[in-house]
């Protein structure tokens, strides 16, 4: 045990059910890979409440209590149809629907005073050529939104921000089929191809030299 204690960690976060639906697939799929062991790493998963006053405060929790060198939260984008792979989150929580606590703000920022925005410091060209490389639809997005995922993507790296040597980012996931029985026009990922997706962005984060076709360019340079 004390040997498992002393590899250096990748943390996954998911997020619990919000908007009227019974379940999350982000939380699903990271507790999935909890456990795990990639490339001298150890996958600890964990899971943050969608609240914008909570969230934040279970993330930072994570970071002290792990110190992780990788940092992949995940969340749930209905309505998508491919692996997001987040480039930039924006300093600004402004909600269409109320949080699980009931809270809605409008136009607030995540931190006060706090940059316009944090680019993504996961290598983002090198992740989608290991989704593309295994046949699983991804792209890189340019929105994260303004609810709890934008958010929990600026905290992480507003965090890490004195620390250049972590690779921290979000990846928006798809609905599963489970969740739009009654709406079929929908699209959905099935569960265990969404955690196929995130061992594969694991591994592609640990090493993007080995990402198909020798793509490797960082999330930094966008």
């Amino acid at each position: 045990m004390s040997a498992n204690h002393s590899l250096p960690c990748v943390l996954l976060t998911g997020f619990d059910a919000f908007g009227g639906e019974y379940i999350n697939p982000s939380s699903k799929s990271v507790r999935t890979l909890h456990g795990a062991r990639m490339q001298g790493h150890r996958l600890i998963a964990r899971q943050l409440p969608t609240s914008f006053a909570r969230a934040p405060v279970v993330l930072r929790d994570a970071l002290r209590e792990l110190q992780p060198r990788v940092v992949i939260c995940v969340g749930q984008a209905g309505g998508r149809a491919q692996i997001s792979l987040e480039r930039v989150a924006i300093n600004v929580c402004d909600a269409r629907i109320v949080d699980n606590d009931g809270a809605q703000p409008h136009d607030m920022p995540v931190i006060a005073r706090g940059p316009a925005a944090y680019f993504s410091r996961l290598p983002l060209d090198a992740c989608l050529a290991a989704l593309h490389g295994a046949d699983i639809p991804g792209e890189i997005s340019n929105s994260a939104g303004t609810f709890v995922c934008n958010q929990v993507m600026y905290v992480l790296l507003h965090e890490l921000r004195r620390q250049p040597e972590a690779c921290a980012g979000f990846v928006h996931i798809p609905f599963i089929p489970a969740q739009v029985l009654e709406r079929r026009s929908a699209p959905s990922m099935a569960l265990e191809q969404i955690a196929a997706a995130l061992r594969l962005i694991v591994a592609a984060t640990l090493d993007p030299s080995a990402a198909p076709h020798g793509t490797h360019a960082s999330g930094r340079e966008h």
